[in-house]
């Protein structure tokens, strides 16, 4: 596939790592120097420093030859005319990212659609729906469903309260082998397939595919059980945060926000059940006197990551249960868990895990990369007369770092077993460490390249 990025910053720096060797002709242009010459110099593709606003700069690209075309500048409006003019020079899909909610309504996407453009992608839309979805499963510390909920990716940090401490893995999917499946473990940052033998261990990170009455298991298993959220405290009352405090009805939400602007306009957007308080959130005392000790969950999505640390191991210190913190930069991940901050939300790499699913072909239906973790989850269609469908999963040349999760079939779903033999138009959710994922496309396609 012939892919034309346009932009610059952390998504589209993710968006070059991450679609390098896979077989695809990349070209990223930007006008910022300083950045095509970094990109130069750490992935394999071809760069253009110019004006991707310009109809000539985009012609001597010879964007007419695109598959695919991503502009992911910050300034929606530019990201919008590049993905325009790339239209009507001949590109075939494009996909612009925006940061307006109202764009995401369902009555204008269709005005996107007359003028050329395929896809718009909204960071702060998809960091707030991973925002609620972790509130919805409050054990795990992070969720991603597969086909409306049939088989789901749940991560759990083992305390010490959690029953499965000190016991091995083959003793934990003994008894549940029809609902649970642990694909992976991460141990002091480093990830690895398990086979069975290893003892869990305080403060692990295991990463399971369940069915929906695995999750219960789970929640038992993990010491998770019977923990409800009724109270939250939101740091930051920008676009996420007030996304979210629209997504979860039912629930006594406290924002703490220092701009006096923002939060008078909150205050009249919400009913009774959202508070919003003019302050510093850094100050400990004023989250004692809101109350943060009666709490259940605390989310830490202000514009500064710094700030999303320092209150989310604050919130912590102080007793709240279950902590969430946004932050842009992919290196403060694998320190915040350390600490103690229970779930990560990095809107860059969300955005450019969910714009990737657009360079797969149609047999990829869906694709989630994880945090803390170099490693991808992927559903994709079982082609017939592919290897997949001639052999049992456990007769497969799977390489190193693979694991299949589960099977959804039809209405059906089921966790992945050896004797598992996969038909045609099965869809397979597919564990990959990093640098795996061509090589499990190939098995669901007829060529096979092993």
């Amino acid at each position: 596939m012939n892919i034309f990025i346009a932009g610059e910053g952390e998504v589209g720096e993710y968006l070059a790592k991450m679609l390098t060797g896979r077989d695809h002709n990349i070209t990223f242009i930007s006008s910022n120097k300083e950045f095509i010459d970094a990109l130069d110099s750490r992935y394999d593709l071809l760069t253009i420093n110019g004006n991707p606003t310009s109809i000539q700069t985009l012609r001597d690209a010879e964007i007419k030859n695109a598959d695919l075309v991503i502009s992911v500048f910050h300034d929606e409006k530019t990201n919008l005319i590049i993905c325009m003019l790339a239209k009507q020079l001949g590109a075939k899909k494009v996909i612009s990212r925006i940061n307006s909610i109202e764009y995401l309504e369902e009555k204008n996407i269709n005005m996107f659609t007359n003028i050329g453009i395929d896809s718009i992608v909204c960071p702060e839309r998809i960091a707030a729906d991973e925002c609620i979805d972790l509130i919805s499963e409050a054990g795990a510390t992070e969720v991603y469903d597969f086909d409306g909920g049939k088989l789901s990716l749940q991560v759990f940090q083992l305390h010490s309260r959690a029953k499965i401490v000190g016991k091995t893995i083959a003793d934990v999917v003994e008894n549940t082998l029809n609902d649970i499946k642990i694909l992976a473990l991460c141990r002091d940052g480093l990830a690895s397939v398990p086979e069975g033998k290893e003892t869990l261990k305080e403060n692990d990170y295991i990463y399971t595919m369940v069915k929906p009455k695995g999750k219960e298991i789970m929640m038992d298993a993990t010491g998770n059980t019977g923990r409800q959220i009724r109270n939250i405290m939101i740091v930051g009352g920008g676009r996420v945060a007030q996304m979210v405090a629209r997504g979860l009805s039912g629930i006594n939400i406290t924002i703490i926000e220092q701009n006096a602007e923002i939060c008078n306009q909150i205050a009249g957007k919400f009913g009774n059940h959202v508070l919003c308080i003019h302050g510093d959130a850094r100050n400990a005392d004023l989250l004692v006197e809101e109350d943060i000790r009666d709490m259940d969950a605390f989310i830490a999505i202000s514009d500064d990551s710094e700030t999303n640390i320092m209150t989310g191991l604050l919130a912590k210190r102080l007793g709240v249960n279950k902590v969430i913190a946004l932050m842009d930069n992919v290196e403060y991940i694998d320190l915040a868990q350390r600490f103690g901050i229970d779930s990560i939300i990095n809107k860059n790499l969300i955005t450019a895990s969910y714009m990737t699913r657009f360079t797969f072909s149609g047999d990829v239906s869906d694709i989630k990369f994880l945090n803390g973790v170099d490693g991808e989850i992927i559903e994709i269609k079982a082609k017939r007369g592919s290897m997949v469908t001639k052999r049992t999963i456990g007769n497969l040349p799977l390489p190193l770092g693979v694991v299949f999760g589960g099977i959804i079939r039809g209405y059906e779903s089921h966790i992945a077993s050896p004797d598992f033999q996969i038909r045609e138009d099965d869809k397979a959710i597919v564990f990959c460490l990093e640098g795996t994922v061509e090589r499990i496309i190939n098995l669901f396609n007829k060529r096979l390249i092993f």
